[in-house]
């Protein structure tokens, strides 16, 4: 008896999901910011960086150029560049732009968050 084995193609790898993504209301801001700064901008950089009562807070700043092992992600026209420190704590992210009556900002959800402190300003993973 004789075991035919046939060959089978690897399967394809389904696409990744992008590391951050961002509502119309986050990119409309990205791209206001971005026009009205005195330097050359090509985007905005994310990071992490340790701070709060939680451990980790995000930071935001203009991007010149692109650092060596930033990822790159382009979302509704805008770039934006991610520190690698950061890269395993804000995957699949979503930014928004939210305005009230009392305050205006970004707004991060991250499905990697466990919990965050009790004035939002960090969060731990």
């Amino acid at each position: 008896m004789t075991v035919e084995t046939q060959s089978q193609a690897p399967k394809p790898r389904r696409a990744l999901p992008p590391p951050v993504t961002l509502t119309e209301a986050a990119a409309e801001r990205v791209r206001s910011l971005i026009a009205k700064s005195d330097k050359p901008v090509i985007g905005l950089r994310i990071g992490v960086k340790t701070k709060g009562c939680s451990g980790m807070a995000y930071d935001i700043s203009y991007a010149e150029e692109k650092a060596k092992f930033d990822e790159e992600v382009t979302d509704k026209g805008v770039t934006i560049f991610i520190d690698p420190k950061a890269q395993m704590f804000i995957f699949g992210t979503e930014i928004d732009w939210e305005e009230d009556k009392l305050q205006a900002g970004f707004v991060f959800r991250n499905p990697n968050e466990k919990g965050r402190c009790g004035c939002g300003e960090s969060f731990h993973v």
